[in-house]
């Protein structure tokens, strides 16, 4: 038998907004925990190369490809793939075209990763369109939203196989064995919401997946259910909202806890329960959000990324490779196509 190939990621190094130390930081921190894979950094190499001689690098499987183009976060999307060919994030994301790596992460521009992810790899047989999936925190287990950004005009076919991807990478990643997805509306009756929301209730109740119904914003933090289902708009004003509401919490716990010697003293002994919430509610213990229903694993990250949320984006990428979302995705989407076809017969 022939020896097995490390996994290799292809990573855009000069995709957050502070590239590229947190991309090299965060490439080598996941390299020395993980020694049986590779990364492959695309970017400035006079600007990687003192990065990692900082972590003392050396050694460490990990390879680095110079282009000395970038797509700014402000940039229009199809202009800047189209201008700059040689850009850092399609440099790297033609090594997993060509078989040179089996997964992709940028903390860049999210709307030219998805053009570009299009353009390059194509969507799944059977997916009219990718979609980005994220875990919000909840009291209970995380729950998968989707669509948070990729797909701002929906039709209810989108929405239909939104849910089914949902259902697949909570099933392959969160490990949950039915997973109980839910439609986001104004309200739980099935009357309630648009017409695009009252046409996916009726197609979804009638589908094999376990549809627990419509929920409200209100509940998606309950953690009764594990899929939401949205359109993009819809799910992108939701977690905007949901990390400015975060990060304005533990800004006032942090200042109400340094306010006078008593609740000093109260802080202290409360340290260890304020990092535990801290990092059930962290983004960057979650990476990056995958975009599903593209045939390679890919994940977008948050623009403020710190090494540590790269070091867990490429962890993620790596789980959705060893469990071959893309295959599943396309094959449930087969499936579900079919059963809808024999529906309307």
């Amino acid at each position: 038998m022939g020896r097995e190939q490390l996994f290799t990621v292809a990573v855009d190094a000069m995709g957050s907004d502070s590239h590229p130390a947190p991309e090299v930081e965060g490439a080598v921190r996941f390299l020395r925990e993980h020694p049986n894979a590779r990364v492959i950094l695309v970017g400035h190499e006079e600007r990687i190369r003192p990065e990692l001689s900082t972590y003392k690098a050396d050694g460490l499987p990990l390879d680095v490809i110079h282009t000395d183009e970038c797509i700014g976060m402000m940039e229009h999307p199809v202009h800047a793939i189209r201008k700059k060919r040689k850009a850092s994030m399609r440099v790297a994301m033609d090594l997993v075209k060509d078989g040179r790596a089996q997964g992709f992460i940028t903390a860049g521009n999210t709307g030219a990763c998805m053009a570009l992810s299009k353009l390059l790899y194509g969507t799944c047989k059977g997916v009219d369109r990718p979609a980005l999936a994220t875990a919000f925190p909840t009291i209970k287990a995380p729950t998968i939203v989707i669509d948070v950004g990729a797909n701002v005009d929906c039709k209810p076919l989108h929405l239909e196989q939104f849910a089914i991807m949902g259902h697949i990478y909570s099933k392959l990643i969160f490990g949950m064995e039915r997973p109980r997805v839910a439609l986001l509306s104004i309200g739980e009756e099935e009357i309630k919401g648009n017409e695009l929301t009252r046409e996916v209730h009726q197609a979804l109740k009638a589908s094999t997946l376990n549809f627990c119904g419509n929920v409200e914003g209100k509940d998606v933090f309950g953690g009764d259910v594990d899929v939401v289902v949205c359109d993009g708009f819809t799910g992108n004003v939701a977690l905007k909202i949901t990390e400015g509401v975060i990060g304005a919490l533990l800004h006032l716990i942090r200042t109400e806890l340094k306010r006078n010697v008593v609740t000093q003293v109260g802080a202290l002994l409360s340290r260890s329960a304020y990092q535990r919430l801290k990092t059930k509610i962290d983004y960057s213990e979650y990476g990056g959000a995958p975009l599903l229903g593209v045939p390679h694993p890919v994940i977008i990250g948050h623009g403020r990324s710190n090494a540590h949320a790269i070091k867990n984006a490429i962890l993620f990428v790596r789980e959705l490779h060893i469990n071959q979302v893309p295959r599943r995705i396309e094959e449930e989407i087969g499936k579900f196509m079919r059963e809808h076809q024999e529906h309307e017969v």
